[in-house]
């Protein structure tokens, strides 16, 4: 049922109720006596029930006013914790960030990309891994904040959308310990033996790669090709194939999966970008993104 009593006319009839009068409530309110009574009034026509009684030259609260006044204590009261609650809201307040990342970035690499704000405790981090073109699709609807992918957007006077290059990372070769020994022994010409894991042509080394083992003579024993970055490593962990993989992550391949660096593959370099949507940097998160990776 809804309320018909004015929640003003609640809190001046609470007002005389502490005070004691019209008077005094009146004083406190910097108001006039004959207002607070005019609203009291009303308070009680709406309500259907007299509040004050007379007493004396005063007034005194009637059974029904005694109910009213004990739930206006609890109404106000909790109104007055409402400033307080605002400000603890607002001091632990998060930024939200929403970040696309393209399915063909390595995870390691989406993990330091996003490394300087990470640590940060404001921060609310969303992230979304997709297809390249449906994430720009979203960016461009403003769904995302930033997007991180391994190629810039697409030349397109209809897209106005902005690349940034964050950071590139030369290409290596990564062997688990089954095939570490005889890998460091005879490299580069170990691959034509050794099992090989790729990344599948979703990735934008995958042909480079390609091209430096024809400009070797070497025949790759490929035995799996995946799209997903992180299962291509667990499969290598477990000692199915060497792999490609950045220099960038060297460290946390040998520490994460005890995977080891063999060779380099020369000349061939990943790059990795942030792609926005807004010319001038707005957000703070991924000013902090662009700013501390450049």
């Amino acid at each position: 049922m809804k309320n018909s009593y004015n929640y003003r006319h609640l809190y001046y009839f609470w007002v005389v109720a502490k005070e004691g009068s019209m008077s005094k409530a009146a004083e406190r309110l910097d108001m006039a006596t004959q207002t607070i009574s005019a609203q009291v009034h009303e308070l009680e026509k709406s309500l259907g029930y007299l509040l004050f009684k007379p007493a004396g030259r005063g007034i005194t609260l009637t059974e029904s006013g005694l109910v009213a006044v004990k739930i206006a204590d609890q109404i106000f009261s909790i109104g007055e914790t409402l400033p307080e609650a605002l400000r603890d809201a607002a001091k632990f307040q998060k930024i939200k960030l929403t970040v696309g990342v393209s399915d063909g970035l390595p995870k390691l690499i989406t993990r330091q990309l996003l490394e300087p704000i990470l640590t940060r405790k404001d921060v609310q981090l969303i992230v979304h891994e997709g297809e390249f073109d449906d994430l720009l699709a979203d960016l461009a609807l403003h769904r995302l904040d930033i997007i991180l992918a391994d190629r810039p957007a697409p030349n397109n006077k209809n897209l106005n959308v902005y690349s940034e290059e964050l950071t590139k990372t030369s290409i290596a070769w990564f062997s688990p310990k089954q095939f570490l020994k005889k890998a460091k022994n005879d490299f580069p010409q170990c691959l034509n033996e050794i099992p090989i894991l790729m990344p599948t042509s979703h990735s934008t080394v995958r042909n480079l790669i390609d091209q430096w083992f024809s400009k070797k003579n070497i025949t790759p024993n490929i035995v799996g090709e995946f799209e997903d970055s992180a299962l291509l490593k667990t499969f290598a962990a477990s000692g199915l194939g060497v792999f490609p993989a950045g220099k960038l992550i060297e460290k946390d391949l040998k520490e994460t999966y005890g995977i080891e660096l063999i060779g380099d593959c020369e000349e061939i370099y990943e790059y990795f970008y942030a792609i926005r949507s807004e010319k001038k940097i707005q957000h703070p998160l991924v000013h902090a993104i662009i700013k501390q990776l450049n």
